[in-house]
């Protein structure tokens, strides 16, 4: 895998760890209750999913590579439509100026002891099948079919995670200033609009993907 490679997965992955989502919406009404310390327990469960859904996709992944070429044929086309309704429902979300912004949540009404941060943080991301569906959908594109590619994939799975322990991290730390960042409205129409071009890119080139002989 490439330097190249590398930085343009973590592109798209920057771009949709910083879109409105469950994750920024469980921050959201964690922190101002329970504190930075119940923020990081969240972000730690969201870690853990992450290699949760990690796992189960690189064994997928091989088992189809292996056994099937028509399966990896359907998973492929399945994964490039998948990405083509990101990117285009990102791009018609730029156009029209609708973006679903957590502006009006309100924080949690108990506070949350570390533990049960932890678990909603591994809940909220375990049993979110996008993740799965996400690298299954991205990862055949980046995975060397020489080498250690199980080792790749597990590389961009701590990509993926880092990114995101970096941008809540940074919500917890700012949360204040990056709530008002997040609100903006200029500011996410010029996110969808960039991610929607990504992920059509990201579609088109998995669908002209030809799995190894």
């Amino acid at each position: 895998m490439s330097w190249a490679e590398i930085a343009t997965f973590a592109l798209a992955t920057a771009l949709l760890v910083a879109s409105p989502g469950p994750n920024g919406v469980l921050i959201a009404r964690t922190v101002p209750t329970s504190g930075p310390a119940a923020g990081f327990a969240n972000i730690a469960g969201f870690f853990t999913a992450f290699y949760i859904h990690g796992a189960l996709s690189i064994l997928g992944i091989s088992i189809i590579l292996l056994q099937s070429a028509t399966a990896f044929t359907i998973v492929k086309y399945l994964g490039a439509a998948y990405l083509f309704w990101i990117g285009i429902k990102s791009l018609r979300q730029a156009i029209r100026g609708k973006i679903a912004i957590p502006g009006g949540i309100t924080p949690a009404r108990h506070r949350r002891s570390l533990w049960r941060a932890y678990v909603e943080g591994l809940l909220t991301n375990g049993l979110n099948p996008k993740v799965s569906m996400f690298y299954l959908a991205v990862f055949p594109q980046f995975i060397p079919t020489s080498g250690h590619p199980v080792a790749s994939a597990f590389l961009l799975v701590f990509l993926h995670s880092a990114i995101n322990v970096i941008w809540f991290g940074a919500m917890v730390l700012l949360f204040s200033r990056l709530t008002g960042l997040a609100r903006s409205s200029s500011v996410q129409r010029w996110l969808k609009g960039v991610t929607g071009v990504v992920f059509i890119g990201f579609g088109a080139k998995l669908a002209s993907y030809r799995a190894p002989v």
